[in-house]
């Protein structure tokens, strides 16, 4: 686990609003040096707790305007095979093994209602799944976020490493 200060938070933060920005830029936004930055930025990295650099997509925009969350029960011992079925399928954008009535939590995206059904078929036959439960997203409110927890866990940690928060 990494320690997280306000300083990593904001530069969390800026890279969340312009992950295109140089590090020249952020340490001039952030008002630190350069030398700054790119340290913080190599401990995240170092740490597994920054892992990539990934545009965000808006999947309706790219012809995906339905979106799935799907609980999938499993058959006992067959999580493998399942995960691995799941994973070749292009439309599944993320799975989550969970707790509860259901094993996994699939998120999937269509470009329509017949679309969904048709993967949702395919799902149905992979050996080893039992049952399934389907919401579909009618709209993201509140998209994939992090900044507000990482502002709350960090409040109180000061502005740098050795500094205590001045409040």
């Amino acid at each position: 686990m990494t320690d997280l200060d306000r300083l990593d938070a904001a530069l969390l933060d800026a890279l969340t609003e312009n992950p295109r920005a140089g590090v020249v830029s952020i340490a001039a936004q952030l008002g630190v040096t350069r030398n700054t930055v790119q340290s913080r930025l190599r401990k995240l990295e170092e740490s597994g707790a920054v892992s990539g650099y990934r545009p965000v997509l808006d999947l309706p925009a790219l012809g995906l305007p339905l979106q799935a969350f799907i609980g999938v029960g499993l058959e006992q011992a067959r999580l493998p095979q399942v995960i691995s079925e799941l994973g070749r399928m292009p439309e599944v954008l993320e799975v989550h093994s969970t707790t509860g009535r259901e094993d996994l939590l699939v998120r999937m995206a269509a470009e329509s209602q017949e679309a969904m059904l048709r993967q949702l078929e395919r799902l149905h036959a992979i050996p080893g799944v039992a049952h399934t439960t389907t919401t579909l997203a009618l709209t993201t409110p509140v998209a994939y976020r992090t900044q507000p927890l990482l502002d709350h866990i960090t409040r109180g940690a000061g502005h740098g490493r050795s500094t205590p928060a001045a409040e």
